[in-house]
Protein backbone atom coordinates (compact mmCIF):
# COMPACT_ATOMS: atom_id res chain seq x y z
CA UNK A 1 0.00 0.00 0.00
CA UNK A 2 1.47 3.34 -1.00
CA UNK A 3 0.86 6.06 1.56
CA UNK A 4 -0.02 9.26 -0.33
CA UNK A 5 -0.78 11.26 2.82
CA UNK A 6 1.14 10.33 5.95
CA UNK A 7 -1.63 11.78 8.12
CA UNK A 8 -3.94 8.97 6.95
CA UNK A 9 -1.55 6.12 7.76
CA UNK A 10 -2.78 3.57 10.28
CA UNK A 11 0.75 3.36 11.63
CA UNK A 12 0.00 1.01 14.56
CA UNK A 13 -1.55 -1.52 12.13
CA UNK A 14 1.27 -1.05 9.65
CA UNK A 15 3.87 -1.75 12.35
CA UNK A 16 1.95 -4.69 13.80
CA UNK A 17 1.74 -6.24 10.32
CA UNK A 18 5.44 -5.51 9.72
CA UNK A 19 6.80 -7.41 12.70
CA UNK A 20 10.21 -8.93 12.02
CA UNK A 21 13.53 -8.05 10.43
CA UNK A 22 14.04 -5.37 7.77
CA UNK A 23 17.11 -4.43 5.74
CA UNK A 24 18.10 -1.00 4.43
CA UNK A 25 17.85 -0.65 0.66
CA UNK A 26 20.84 1.61 -0.18
CA UNK A 27 19.51 2.30 -3.69
CA UNK A 28 16.30 3.74 -2.24
CA UNK A 29 17.98 5.60 0.62
CA UNK A 30 20.04 8.76 1.04
CA UNK A 31 21.84 10.73 3.72
CA UNK A 32 22.38 14.37 2.77
CA UNK A 33 23.62 17.47 4.56
CA UNK A 34 23.46 21.20 3.87
CA UNK A 35 25.69 23.78 5.54
CA UNK A 36 25.57 27.54 5.11
CA UNK A 37 28.97 28.95 4.15
CA UNK A 38 30.47 32.35 3.35
CA UNK A 39 28.37 33.95 6.11
CA UNK A 40 25.17 32.45 4.71
CA UNK A 41 25.68 33.58 1.13
CA UNK A 42 25.97 30.02 -0.19
CA UNK A 43 25.08 26.52 0.91
CA UNK A 44 27.38 23.53 0.62
CA UNK A 45 25.32 20.44 -0.27
CA UNK A 46 26.70 16.97 0.32
CA UNK A 47 25.73 13.36 0.63
CA UNK A 48 27.22 10.02 1.59
CA UNK A 49 27.46 7.43 -1.17
CA UNK A 50 27.83 4.24 0.92
CA UNK A 51 25.06 3.20 3.34
CA UNK A 52 23.99 -0.01 5.05
CA UNK A 53 21.66 -0.87 7.90
CA UNK A 54 18.78 -2.82 9.28
CA UNK A 55 15.60 -2.44 11.27
CA UNK A 56 13.54 -4.59 13.60
CA UNK A 57 9.87 -4.44 14.52
CA UNK A 58 9.08 -6.47 17.61
CA UNK A 59 5.70 -8.16 18.13
CA UNK A 60 4.66 -5.40 20.55
CA UNK A 61 5.07 -2.83 17.76
CA UNK A 62 8.28 -1.15 18.90
CA UNK A 63 10.70 -0.22 16.12
CA UNK A 64 14.49 -0.03 16.26
CA UNK A 65 17.09 0.34 13.56
CA UNK A 66 20.53 1.44 12.55
CA UNK A 67 21.97 3.16 9.51
CA UNK A 68 25.72 2.88 8.99
CA UNK A 69 27.39 5.44 6.75
CA UNK A 70 30.92 5.12 5.37
CA UNK A 71 32.54 8.38 6.49
CA UNK A 72 34.97 8.30 3.58
CA UNK A 73 32.05 8.22 1.11
CA UNK A 74 31.26 11.91 1.76
CA UNK A 75 30.57 13.60 -1.57
CA UNK A 76 30.09 17.33 -2.18
CA UNK A 77 31.21 17.11 -5.83
CA UNK A 78 34.45 18.89 -4.90
CA UNK A 79 37.37 16.47 -4.41
CA UNK A 80 39.52 18.86 -2.39
CA UNK A 81 36.64 19.75 -0.04
CA UNK A 82 35.70 16.05 0.29
CA UNK A 83 39.27 15.21 1.26
CA UNK A 84 39.14 17.94 3.91
CA UNK A 85 35.79 16.65 5.21
CA UNK A 86 37.40 13.21 5.68
CA UNK A 87 40.21 14.76 7.78
CA UNK A 88 40.33 15.19 11.56
CA UNK A 89 38.85 18.69 11.13
CA UNK A 90 35.51 17.03 10.37
CA UNK A 91 34.57 13.32 10.11
CA UNK A 92 38.04 12.00 11.03
CA UNK A 93 37.34 9.08 8.73
CA UNK A 94 40.55 7.12 9.20
CA UNK A 95 40.11 6.27 12.91
CA UNK A 96 36.30 6.64 12.73
CA UNK A 97 35.29 5.00 9.43
CA UNK A 98 31.59 4.71 10.25
CA UNK A 99 28.98 7.35 11.01
CA UNK A 100 25.98 5.76 12.71
CA UNK A 101 22.37 6.77 13.19
CA UNK A 102 20.58 4.53 15.67
CA UNK A 103 16.92 4.60 16.61
CA UNK A 104 15.50 2.62 19.54
CA UNK A 105 12.11 2.32 21.16
CA UNK A 106 10.25 4.03 18.32
CA UNK A 107 6.49 3.93 18.67
CA UNK A 108 3.71 5.34 16.47
CA UNK A 109 2.58 8.91 17.02
CA UNK A 110 0.00 11.01 15.22
CA UNK A 111 0.32 11.91 11.55
CA UNK A 112 2.33 8.90 10.40
CA UNK A 113 5.22 9.72 12.75
CA UNK A 114 7.47 7.53 14.84
CA UNK A 115 8.80 8.90 18.15
CA UNK A 116 11.59 7.54 20.31
CA UNK A 117 15.30 7.78 20.92
CA UNK A 118 17.68 8.61 18.05
CA UNK A 119 21.45 8.90 18.47
CA UNK A 120 24.06 10.14 16.03
CA UNK A 121 27.65 8.91 16.24
CA UNK A 122 30.30 10.71 14.16
CA UNK A 123 34.03 11.41 14.51
CA UNK A 124 34.15 9.57 17.84
CA UNK A 125 31.29 11.55 19.44
CA UNK A 126 27.82 10.20 20.18
CA UNK A 127 24.90 12.52 20.92
CA UNK A 128 21.11 12.29 21.00
CA UNK A 129 19.42 13.75 17.95
CA UNK A 130 16.18 15.72 18.10
CA UNK A 131 14.14 14.65 15.08
CA UNK A 132 10.78 13.38 13.95
CA UNK A 133 10.68 10.28 11.76
CA UNK A 134 7.86 10.27 9.23
CA UNK A 135 6.61 7.31 7.19
CA UNK A 136 6.45 8.61 3.60
CA UNK A 137 5.70 5.37 1.75
CA UNK A 138 4.73 1.88 2.82
CA UNK A 139 3.75 -1.46 1.37
CA UNK A 140 3.69 -5.02 2.68
CA UNK A 141 7.37 -5.46 1.79
CA UNK A 142 8.91 -1.96 1.98
CA UNK A 143 8.72 1.13 4.18
CA UNK A 144 10.36 4.49 3.49
CA UNK A 145 10.91 6.92 6.34
CA UNK A 146 12.30 10.45 6.32
CA UNK A 147 13.86 12.50 9.10
CA UNK A 148 15.47 15.93 9.21
CA UNK A 149 17.59 17.42 11.96
CA UNK A 150 19.84 20.37 12.62
CA UNK A 151 23.15 19.05 13.97
CA UNK A 152 25.47 21.25 16.04
CA UNK A 153 28.86 20.66 14.42
CA UNK A 154 30.82 21.54 17.58
CA UNK A 155 29.14 18.68 19.50
CA UNK A 156 31.02 16.33 17.16
CA UNK A 157 34.34 18.19 17.22
CA UNK A 158 33.72 19.72 13.78
CA UNK A 159 34.63 23.30 14.63
CA UNK A 160 36.90 24.17 11.70
CA UNK A 161 35.84 27.20 9.75
CA UNK A 162 37.99 30.06 8.45
CA UNK A 163 36.96 33.46 9.82
CA UNK A 164 33.76 31.90 11.20
CA UNK A 165 32.37 31.72 7.65
CA UNK A 166 30.67 28.37 8.23
CA UNK A 167 27.37 28.03 10.10
CA UNK A 168 27.58 26.22 13.44
CA UNK A 169 24.83 23.79 12.36
CA UNK A 170 24.46 21.37 9.50
CA UNK A 171 20.99 20.43 8.28
CA UNK A 172 20.77 16.65 7.78
CA UNK A 173 18.12 14.88 5.72
CA UNK A 174 17.82 11.09 5.88
CA UNK A 175 15.53 9.10 3.61
CA UNK A 176 15.68 5.41 4.44
CA UNK A 177 13.92 2.64 2.55
CA UNK A 178 13.72 -0.66 4.42
CA UNK A 179 12.65 -3.96 2.82
CA UNK A 180 11.63 -7.17 4.53
CA UNK A 181 14.57 -9.49 5.02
Amino acid sequence: MTVPDSTSVDLPALIRDGSGAWKLDPAGSSVEFHVKHFWGLMTVHGRFDTLSGEGQVDPAGTVSGQIRIAADSVNTKNKKRDQHLRSDDFFDAEPHPTVTIEATGLTPAQGGELRGSVTFDAAGHQKPLDTVIRVVDASADAVTVRAEADVERAAFGMTWGPLHMTAPTAHAVVTARFVRS
